[in-house]
This record gives structure tokens, C-alpha cells and sequence, in this order.
């Protein structure tokens, strides 16, 4: 039976699960791939890291750099994190035509015109599954079963830690602070949570989502980015009230020669499938024009649903491998050179129906004066929900809209903001019925 000696960089959470699967799980790898996959090099910083594997003699160093450039280890595994020390090491395995298989989205999603050109002159390939959604094949679904689809739209909850928050505060009234910190507690947040809540987490996928979808890279710093930290459990019940839920969804779509790409607090009928995806769970939905929906659902993140992924990229090397190929897929989907470029639709030019609720003095004439601001920009209200005084201050409007452009509802609500009725900045949260 063939041989794969691999080599593992970083031996974290998912390290160790991937050293666990590849170890205890030998003989069915072995049996579905045809191949044995082995651990020949495994580097960390940290030596007790391994302690409990029961590695070889020789197999752990601390030399990370030694395993990259090992002329007798062909795939090399990368699970260091970051965008420094990991893009070094990922740089120099594929100049030296290894194949390579990371977790690394913001990597990725920043450096992927460099790690293509890498690749390509050194005949090394990128495998990088578990960047995205976790045990979820999305970049398989992309990259391969859809090979024939254009891309329609792609909806995504990509984000377990937002995910559970929002969920906690739906279902039990809390705080976003509760429930922040109840989800640092149970290890769904970092102790430093902004890459997960500001968005930013979710935008790193979306631009790989993107440029599988559509054959187009997306700056970072192009995509629109709202995270979830201005959400209450008012905005919440109120979009209940209406038959939404929100949830944090990277959204890309197809239109024509322009591709939107955003993400940001979403509202979601009863009705759709990602309105159920509940905790730290993750789904996407892809339309095709072929296939019409899917949906992709399952852990987005954890130790063994990541490892999992990684290791699935090991058995499509290992078998192409054995068949003496390479280089079966394009890096990013499109073979270089074919896609034809697509501009970003600027986010003042998406159109969607809104949610907004306004803090106003309970005077007669305020919902005229907010309904004359919205007119003025030809938005037209659909529902409108007020509530009367039980205290002293303001109460809050809530209405929806229907569908309008994202410029003039900015405008209307600078307009309104500078009401002498109302107390605060409006809240503005968009609606997503996906184009019915």
C-alpha cells in the first residue's frame, strides 16, 4: 500500500485533533483512501503540546521550518494561525511544489493573489476546507459540485460565536453583554471576541466564498462589515413580532457584471431554513441555476468538526496522490485566467427592505415627520409597530420598509436623526426574503 508522510504545524485544539484522527483512525483511513497516511514530522513551540500521542522518536521538533522544507515530506499541514510565521511557512511549501492544507481564512482571504502565484511557479496546491464553515463542505460544494452552476447567491451563518449569542439573547432575553460573556464561559468566545463580533471573522469566509462563487476576489477591506454588538433584545422581540429572526449572514450576490458582498445583522422570515440554525451552529444556503437551493449544515467550528475537514483534504491529496495526480483543482476554483472579472456593487447601491426603530418623544406628528423623511427619498413604509408611554422619556417606533436603495435610506435617516423629537440614532437592520 502506498505511503504519505505528512508533516503538522501547530499542535492547538485542531492540531490535536487532526494528529488523534490520522493516528486512531489509521486503518479506516486506510481503507477508504488506499493510501496510509502518516504523521512524519510534527512542530510546536511547546513540547508537552504532544505529550499524550505516543509519537515515534524523531517525528516532534520545534522547528517548524525543518518539516517545510523536508524534501521527504510532500504535504505539510498548517494549523499555526495567524498571517506572519504561517504565511511564511505556507510561502515556502509551495515553492517547493508540497501540497498544503490550512484552516487559515484571514490568511487566505488576504494573501491569496501571493499564494497563488507561489503555487503555480512552484507547482505546489492549497487544500483549505476547514477555512470555512467548519465540518461543512462549502469549498468542496463550490469547487466541485457546482462546477456547472452559476452561482445565484450564497447566504451564510459562518460564525458559531455570533450565532450564540444572538440565539441566547432571542431565547432568553439576555443582555448582548450576558451574552457575550456567558458564550466566552462555555469556550464559543475568545477572551478577546472582535474578530467574531465586529464581522470581521465572517468577512475573511465570505471573500473565499465569493471568489469560488464567482471567479472574483473581493478586498477585505471593500466588503461591507457590521458586527453585532448594538443589538438588544428590543430589536430582537420587535423582529419576532414581525416574523423574523436576526442572525449574522455573509451574503454574496450575482448580478450580472457587478457581485455583492456584505455582511452584517440580518433579518430572516420564519420561514427559511437559516432562521432555525440555532447555538453555534452554522449553515449555508447556495442557489445554483441549476441545482436551485441547498443547504449546508453542521458545526462551524471545534476541535474534531475542523479536524475533520483537514483531514478530508488529506484522503483528496492522498488518492490524487496515488493516481499520480496533482493539481487536480484550481486553487480558487477558476482555472487562472478564465473568470471573467466582476465589479463589487458598492453598498450604497443594494437594495433590500429595512427595519428601523426610532426612540421618540411621545408627541403627536412624529410618525407623520419620520413617514414625510422616508418619503422624500420614495421609501415606502410596509408595517409600522408603536408603542405608547409606560415611563417617562422616549418610546420606540418600529417600522418596516419595503424594498429601497441603502443611499436613500441613509439619507432619510440622517434627516430623521435630526428630528428634535427623537432621542438617539435610529437602529437600522436589513432584511433579507432572498428575492421572492
Amino acid at each position: 500500500m502506498p505511503e504519505l508522510p505528512v508533516g503538522l504545524l501547530g499542535c492547538g485544539t485542531v492540531g490535536l485533533g487532526v494528529a488523534r484522527i490520522i493516528l486512531e483512525k489509521a486503518e479506516l483511513i486506510r481503507s477508504r483512501v488506499g493510501v496510509d497516511i502518516r504523521l512524519a514530522g510534527v512542530a510546536d513551540i511547546n513540547a508537552d503540546a504532544v505529550r499524550d500521542l505516543g509519537l515515534a522518536p524523531g517525528v516532534f521538533t520545534t522547528d517548524a521550518v525543518s518539516i517545510a522544507e523536508d524534501p521527504n515530506i510532500p504535504v505539510v499541514i498548517e494549523l499555526i494561525g495567524g498571517k506572519t510565521v504561517a504565511r511564511d511557512l505556507i510561502l515556502r511549501a509551495l515553492s517547493l511544489g508540497k501540497s498544503v492544507v490550512t484552516a487559515n481564512k484571514a490568511l487566505i482571504a488576504s494573501h491569496h493573489a501571493e499564494i497563488a502565484e507561489t503555487a503555480e511557479k512552484g507547482n505546489g496546491e492549497l487544500y483549505y476546507e476547514a477555512s470555512v464553515g467548519g465540518c461543512m463542505p462549502v469549498i468542496k460544494t463550490l469547487r466541485e459540485a457546482l462546477a456547472g452552476n452559476r452561482v445565484e447567491s450564497a447566504f451564510g451563518i459562518l460564525n458559531g460565536t455570533c450565532n450564540y449569542i444572538l440565539t441566547r439573547i432571542a431565547e432568553d432575553k439576555l443582555s448582548y453583554e450576558q451574552a457575550l460573556a456567558e458564550a466566552q464561559q462555555q469556550g464559543f468566545a475568545e477572551a478577546d471576541p472582535f474578530l467574531d463580533v465586529s464581522g470581521m471573522d465572517t468577512a475573511h469566509k465570505l471573500a473565499i466564498v465569493v471568489a469560488l462563487s464567482h471567479g472574483s476576489w473581493v478586498e477585505l477591506s471593500d466588503i461591507y462589515v457590521e458586527g453585532i454588538s448594538r443589538l438588544t433584545p428590543m430589536d430582537i422581540e420587535f423582529a419576532a413580532d414581525f416574523g423574523y429572526r436576526i442572525k449574522l449572514l455573509a451574503i454574496t450576490k450575482n448580478r450580472g457584471n457587478r457581485i455583492e458582498a456584505r455582511v452584517h445583522p440580518t433579518m430572516v422570515p420564519f420561514d427559511n431554513l437559516l432562521a432555525s440554525v440555532n447555538g453555534a451552529m452554522n449553515a449555508v444556503k447556495i442557489v445554483g441555476d441549476a441545482t436551485g437551493e441547498m443547504v449546508l449544515y453542521g458545526q462551524g467550528a471545534g476541535r474534531m468538526p475542523t479536524a475533520s475537514a483537514v483531514v478530508s483534504d488529506l484522503c483528496d491529496i492522498a488518492r490524487n496522490r496515488a493516481c499520480g495526480i496533482k493539481n487536480r483543482l484550481p486553487i480558487f476554483s477558476f482555472r487562472p485566467g478564465t473568470a471573467k472579472p466582476m465589479d463589487l456593487l458598492p453598498m450604497s447601491e443594494v437594495e433590500t427592505s429595512y427595519y428601523m426603530r426610532f426612540a421618540a418623544q411621545d408627541r403627536p406628528g412624529v410618525l407623520s415627520k419620520i413617514a414625510g423623511a422616508l418619503g422624500k427619498q420614495n421609501i415606502s413604509i410596509s408595517s409600522v409597530h408603536q408603542k405608547g408611554r409606560k415611563t417617562e422619556g422616549p418610546v420606540p417606533i418600529v417600522l418596516l420598509t419595503h424594498r429601497a436603495r441603502e443611499a436613500d435610506v441613509m439619507a432619510a435617516l440622517d434627516e430623521i436623526a435630526n428630528i428634535d423629537v427623537i432621542a438617539e440614532r435610529p437602529v437600522l437592520i436589513r432584511i433579507e426574503e432572498e428575492d421572492r
